[in-house]
């Protein structure tokens, strides 16, 4: 029989015991992934008219589907690079000073696409401002993680990945309030996020877990002889995570990733283009497409804010590996479900939420399994490695999407890339099961 001590213990909220300071870096980084999110969703909402400029009033919609495509898969590519860079910096440098560089950088150049006059500046802006947000989630992910306790750490992270919806429902309603004034507008609001730099620098300081790895690590310097981990950290070499120990965590998280952002880039980011197509028989003003494809983008976020919430407890309750599966299988048959069968608007705000459910709240597990397989000194590197080299590989995503898009109809195109959640469930066997571990030292 349990103790009554522990019996009440249980029965306390999750989030007793928790400090202030605590709940203020879980804050801090929230803003800084809302906005990350905001960011990456503003081209998306406005991707049909950008381009419709940009490449003259007689584009079709085949080759705005194509442009888009390609500018999508140039931000996938600009993603990860920025994780694997900032995520190295991160371990080396700490994790407040990453999260300023790079929150600074996906907030100037989000504003500086609004200079764009050629569909590749604009390319070339989201693949700078892509390089400060991959930057930002791994900084993030480790700070948080190596800040809440032990035993609260999953849902914790999990109430971190809620910022992407926060993200998508901030973008939506610029959209919905600031759409009429055009497509520039939105994106020089982007630079807004800025602001959260001087946060971060007046009130987060380094993780203590991190600081006594730094110490480690200057120890080592001043030896004449450093050890071949730390000659590593000098030469800021990835190879740590291939070692026999390491290489099927490293090689199972970062098929996940790639799987996740594969069907995320892939397939439900072309939700405002669906709907833009659903509506477009009907005898509607500018303003009135544009005011319901923001309420299908909040429609889909309402459903991602409960899978990003539900992942932690569903994770702490039956692993990370049957969290995993869950979403996986779900995104699987709603992707069709979703875009093969609505006729109507008001069907698809119905699916969309159970949709965002799965293939947007499979992200929640990203923060909190990521940093649990790999030991301090390598955290950011590991999880920024993992979550940015999938998102390289499924770069193609989008490009693919407009390929099939043009060529079958965004239907059928968004069902053949959902296939793709059948390569997370058939990993899941081989990946590390971290429910109940400490983090690693």
């Amino acid at each position: 029989m349990p103790e009554p001590a522990a019996v009440e213990m249980n029965r306390l909220p999750w989030w007793q015991g928790v400090t202030g300071y605590q709940w203020l870096v879980l804050t801090v980084a929230w803003l800084g992934w809302v906005f990350d999110s905001m960011d990456s969703t503003l081209y998306a909402i406005v991707l049909q008219p950008a381009l419709h400029e940009l490449l003259g009033a007689g584009a079709s919609m085949d080759r705005i589907e194509w442009y888009g495509g390609i500018i999508f898969s140039i931000f996938l590519i600009g993603w990860a690079l920025g994780g694997l860079l900032f995520g190295m910096l991160a371990d080396y440098l700490g994790r407040t000073k990453t999260m300023i560089l790079t929150i600074l950088i996906y907030s100037v150049f989000t504003g500086m696409a609004a200079l764009s006059h050629t569909w590749w500046e604009l390319a070339l802006y989201r693949l700078l401002t892509a390089i400060g947000i991959g930057g930002e989630w791994a900084a993030g992910a480790a700070l948080v993680a190596e800040t809440w306790p032990e035993d609260k750490r999953a849902k914790a992270a999990g109430v971190l990945q809620s910022a992407w919806a926060g993200g998508f429902f901030i973008a939506a309603l610029i959209n919905l309030f600031f759409g009429a004034y055009g497509w520039r507008v939105i994106f020089l609001i982007g630079i807004l996020p800025a602001l959260i730099t001087l946060l971060v620098r007046a009130l987060v300081r380094e993780p203590e877990r991190w600081l006594k790895v730094k110490m480690e690590r200057e120890r080592a310097r001043r030896t004449a002889r450093p050890s071949d981990e730390e000659a590593e950290w000098l030469a800021f070499s990835l190879s740590r995570l291939f070692r026999k120990d390491l290489r099927r965590s490293t090689v199972a998280g970062t098929t996940l990733a790639f799987v996740a952002v594969f069907g995320l880039w892939g397939a439900t980011n072309w939700t405002p283009t669906l709907i833009r197509e659903l509506l477009a028989p009907r005898p509607l003003d500018p303003e009135t497409i544009n005011r319901n494809v923001s309420y299908a983008v909040m429609s889909l976020n309402a459903g991602a804010l409960v899978g990003y919430l539900a992942f932690g407890p569903i994770a702490d309750r039956v692993g990370r590996r049957p969290a995993f599966f869950l979403m996986c299988l779900g995104g699987l048959i709603m992707l069709p479900v979703t875009f093969l069968t609505p006729k109507s608007y008001g069907l698809v705000l119905g699916l969309l939420p159970v949709l965002g459910f799965f293939n947007n709240g499979i992200f929640s597990g990203f923060p909190i399994y990521l940093p649990e397989l790999y030991p301090t000194r390598i955290r950011a590197t590991g999880a920024g490695f993992c979550f940015n080299v999938g998102r390289i590989l499924a770069a193609g995503g989008p490009f693919i999407k407009g390929y099939l898009g043009a060529r079958f109809g965004p239907g059928v195109a968004v069902s053949l890339i959902g296939l793709i959640y059948l390569v997370g469930i058939a990993v899941l066997p081989f990946a590390p099961e971290t429910r109940g571990r400490p983090l690693p030292d």
